[in-house]
């Protein structure tokens, strides 16, 4: 068998292939109130039926002026776990897990209200000037992440995802580039990392699965953490017991970015083999040999895929002809999945 199509064990979850729908935001909720519309069952159920092992929904926002936008997800209140409920009930008939990406686009929220940050400055010109956020804003929203986590809990999610990456909030209290405090959370790289590492606890004392945090490995700047505090990052979630860390790129500051096929996998390496945690890879991965190649050499655990379950629900089946690999087709699909 192939690696690309072996099991994976977290705690007592078996995803069973490797292959995992990444978190990518459709901006289709119904507008302002943050609950999905049919777009998203289709969206997410066709990938289920497609046999990736694991779908991850867009990022979802734990408070109102989290959102990225006013057409993203919400569960910010237990009116949300029914929908989420039923997504899940449909994930799961088709054998794949799920997980729901946990998140807060501080500065980054393009809302009618101001967004909220470690300090008053703006993404760019485009956008507001952020409220920097006090210490009681902090703990609010430390605590809405626990909350969300709880209601992913009852809407039968079987993995949580904290999103720390592409410079929305948790990323900017970690990056010295978007955080300038000169509290607690700010100033030294223990200090920037203090907000992620209160987010970690006060989730797990109410979500006992198994837990991803998905960060930025590069932030495309000189001034910005290097490698070596990346690795002091994910060494302390290890310590936190942490369970995956999703290795992405970029988005704290504007920067122009190389892409090229895999362009995020060679840091994602260097954090599995010296942080000794298991790691996802993600970034234009778009045929079954590239990602096979990166399991088998034990670059990363996991393969995320983005673009190209965009372009083909069924893109499994592809990879899995491609490696000569058979795959059970789902019931209804069984005469024409040779």
């Amino acid at each position: 068998m192939t690696k690309l199509f072996s099991p994976f064990n977290l705690k007592e979850l078996t995803l069973k292939n490797r292959i995992v729908m990444s978190s990518m935001c459709m901006y289709s909720s119904v507008e302002e109130t943050g609950h999905m519309t049919p777009f998203h069952f289709s969206h997410y159920i066709s990938r289920a039926v497609g046999q990736v092992g694991l779908v991850m929904t867009e990022a979802t926002a734990v408070q109102p002026e989290g959102r990225i936008s006013a057409q993203d997800l919400g569960i910010w209140d237990d009116e949300f776990i029914q929908g989420f409920t039923e997504l899940n009930e449909q994930i799961h008939a088709y054998g794949a897990k799920s997980g729901i990406q946990l998140a807060h686009a501080g500065r980054k929220a393009e809302l009618e209200s101001p967004g909220y940050a470690p300090s008053t400055l703006a993404f760019n010109e485009s956008f507001k000037e952020p409220i920097a956020m006090s210490t009681a804003d902090i703990l609010n929203t430390i605590q809405a992440f626990a909350d969300a986590a709880r209601r992913a809990k009852k809407a039968n999610f079987d993995i949580v995802e904290i999103h720390a990456a592409h410079g929305y909030l948790i990323n900017q209290f970690l990056s010295p580039l978007s955080n300038k405090r000169s509290d607690q959370y700010g100033g030294t790289r223990e200090n920037r990392y203090r907000l992620l590492s209160e987010i970690i606890s006060a989730v797990k004392k109410v979500w006992d699965g198994p837990l991803f945090v998905r960060i930025s490995t590069d932030e495309y700047h000189e001034l910005g953490n290097k490698i070596e505090d990346i690795l002091y990052f994910t060494k302390q979630m290890k310590d936190q017991a942490v369970d995956l860390i999703d290795c992405s790129s970029g988005g704290v500051v504007p920067a122009s970015i190389s892409t090229y096929p895999g362009y995020q996998v060679k840091r994602c390496e260097i954090i599995k083999q010296s942080t000794m945690i298991a790691t996802g890879a993600v970034g234009l991965i778009t045929t079954g040999i590239q990602a096979e190649e990166i399991l088998q050499n034990n670059r990363a655990d996991l393969v995320f895929i983005g673009r190209a379950l965009l372009i083909n629900p069924y893109w499994a089946k592809m990879a899995a002809d491609e490696l000569r690999q058979s795959l059970e087709a789902p019931t209804q699909y069984k005469r024409g999945w040779h």
